[in-house]
Order: structure tokens, then C-alpha cells, then sequence
């Protein structure tokens, strides 16, 4: 998650200029074990998808070029506030979109996990691509030039974090065992009722959701102890967009917004499709959300009720 503030509302002015952002992605393939046990609608199976991605900036990412994602398998999506562009992590590595487009940046990994930490800081985990000389599995990997390098820091052949989250207070990541590491080297190991198919974790560290294919699970206490959140709809995808906002996707697309820390929600828009990734940041009238759905990524300057 991004902790550097909000970058301007010219990436909105910027964005819009083009229209909405719609970038046909190709088909995702089989699901993994792990993700075949993804919440879906009514509980069951949901296609694969990304972690939580970090924060968007005020009104959307200054990245409105369209074109087609260049790989099956779509991971995570962040907006880096160093330039205001949308990353992409897959399963063929990251993707920039900038005025022409996706533009690779760096190696072929298999980035399994990805979070924006900050400006051009990264973190991420999966496994590596061809010619790599990265561990498999990744680890903790970190990026601290917007993934044109990427340097291990804990561990490597150990963790593939599926999903992973950041705050001020460290890394969550989750490989089979919910991980928290207050410096993404060391590590303590934190109980959870349910695997989680994607985490997100409030600014400040205290308030961790995880979604399952039970409804999501709240932590107040920084992941110690959990407990379900009755009033929610079943959700696929979480983010928080500040200390209070958080915004989810449902297995069937919807958009759903919680102003209380993830406590109640409301149900808005439609991204269309199963979603694979989203990016939240801001509050209000000044909500905005970037979505990857099925076949598109979208973004929403509405607090998700029009993409």
C-alpha cells in the first residue's frame, strides 16, 4: 500500500481526456489449487486473481493509454506515486501503462504477490521467469526503482506469497501460513481461521481484512485474532483507500465500499465480469478505484459506482 500522500488530480483530468480506461487483457488460464478455492459467487469458485494492490492516485492514474495485456495471468495492479502510472504484475512480470501502452519493465517473473510500499518501492514474490538468476520461490523480493531490478530479502526457496499487503508497520504476506515481517526479513508467524484469497491492511498497520470463501475476516489487532464481519457481502478483492475507506469486488464484479474500516458496506457499481485485481485510494467524493475485471482494467472516479 502507498503511504506518500496523494499525488495531484491531473491524472484524473488526464485520464478522462482519453475516456474511461479499458485495456483488453487475454483469457486467464487453469486455476491453481489454491485458487480454485477462491471465494466465488454464492461460495463456490472464483477465477484467479490478483492480491491487494496498492493505493491509486486522488481521481485515477495518468496511464489512459488502451491496448491488450500481454499475458494469461494477471496477478495485482498498483499505481506507482512516483509517476502516477498503473503497474500491471502477472504472470509474464510487470507491466508500466503509460502514453503508448503496456511497457515491460525488468525481468519475465511470475509475480505471484505485489504491493506498491511507495514511490518506485515494490514488493512482490512468485517465481522466476526464464534466464532469471532469482531463487524459486521468490520470497520476499523488493524493488526499489519500480521493478527494473528486484533484490531478495527473506525467504527465497521457502514462500510464495500469493498475496501479499504493506503499511507502515511492515509486510503481511501469506504462503499457507499468514506472515507479518516488520522490515521484510524477519518474520512472525500469526493464526487465521481461513486461508485468505486476498489481504489488505489499513494504513497504520492495526486493521487487517482478508477475504474467503466464508465472507472476509477482520483483525484489529494487526492479524492476533480475527473475527467475521456479519454485515459484508461475500468479497473477492479488498483495498483500502484511507484510514477508513475500503472498497471490495465481489466474485460476480460488484463494487463494494465500507466507510467504517471494513464494518458495513455498500454496494455500487459494476466492473463486469470476475475481477483479478484492484487499487483503491481517497474518500468521498474524491473515492477513486482502479479495477482489473474480466477481459478489462477499469478505472472509477466515482467511488466505483461508473467505471
Amino acid at each position: 500500500m502507498t503511504r506518500t500522500g496523494t499525488p495531484p488530480r491531473r491524472t484524473l483530468r488526464v485520464l478522462l481526456a482519453g475516456g474511461a480506461l479499458a485495456l483488453a487483457l487475454t483469457s486467464c488460464g487453469a486455476p491453481t489449487a489454491e485458487e480454485a478455492a477462491a471465494p466465488g459467487p454464492g461460495g463456490g469458485a472464483a477465477a484467479e486473481t490478483g492480491p491487494h494492490a496498492s493505493h491509486a492516485p486522488s481521481g485515477g492514474p495518468a496511464g489512459a493509454a488502451s491496448g491488450q495485456v500481454p499475458s494469461s495471468h494477471v496477478h495485482g495492479v498498483g499505481v506507482n506515486p512516483a509517476d502516477g502510472l498503473v503497474y500491471v504484475a502477472t504472470h509474464d512480470g510487470l507491466f508500466r501503462f503509460d502514453a503508448t501502452g503496456p511497457v515491460r519493465v525488468g525481468g519475465v517473473n511470475d509475480l505471484m504477490g505485489f504491493t506498491v510500499a511507495g514511490p518506485d518501492h515494490f514488493y512482490a514474490s512468485g517465481h522466476p521467469g526464464p534466464g532469471s538468476d532469482l531463487p524459486n520461490p521468490l520470497g520476499l523480493v523488493e524493488s526499489t526503482d519500480a521493478g527494473a531490478t528486484w533484490q531478495p530479502l527473506s525467504r527465497q526457496r521457502e514462500s510464495d506469497f500469493h498475496t501479499l499487503t504493506a503499511s507502515d508497520a511492515g509486510v503481511l504476506g501469506f504462503d499457507g501460513t499468514l506472515r507479518a515481517s516488520p522490515d521484510g526479513e524477519t518474520w512472525t508467524e500469526l493464526p487465521m481461521p481461513a486461508a485468505p484469497f486476498s489481504l489488505a491492511v489499513s494504513p497504520d498497520g492495526s486493521t487487517v481484512l482478508g477475504t474467503t470463501e466464508d465472507g472476509p475476516l477482520r483483525s484489529q489487532d494487526a492479524g492476533r485474532t480475527w473475527e467475521r464481519v456479519a454485515a459484508a457481502p461475500l468479497l473477492m478483492l479488498v483495498d483500502w483507500a484511507d484510514g477508513a475507506t475500503v472498497v471490495g469486488l465481489t466474485p460476480d464484479g460488484r463494487t463494494a465500499v465500507s466507510a467504517d474500516a471494513g464494518l458495513t458496506w455498500e454496494l455500487r457499481g459494476e466492473v463486469g465480469g470476475r475481477p483479478q485485481a484492484l487499487s483503491a485510494s481517497g474518500e468521498g467524493d474524491d473515492l477513486s478505484v482502479v479495477a482489473v475485471g474480466d477481459a478489462m482494467v477499469l478505472t472509477s472516479a466515482d467511488g466505483g459506482r461508473t467505471y
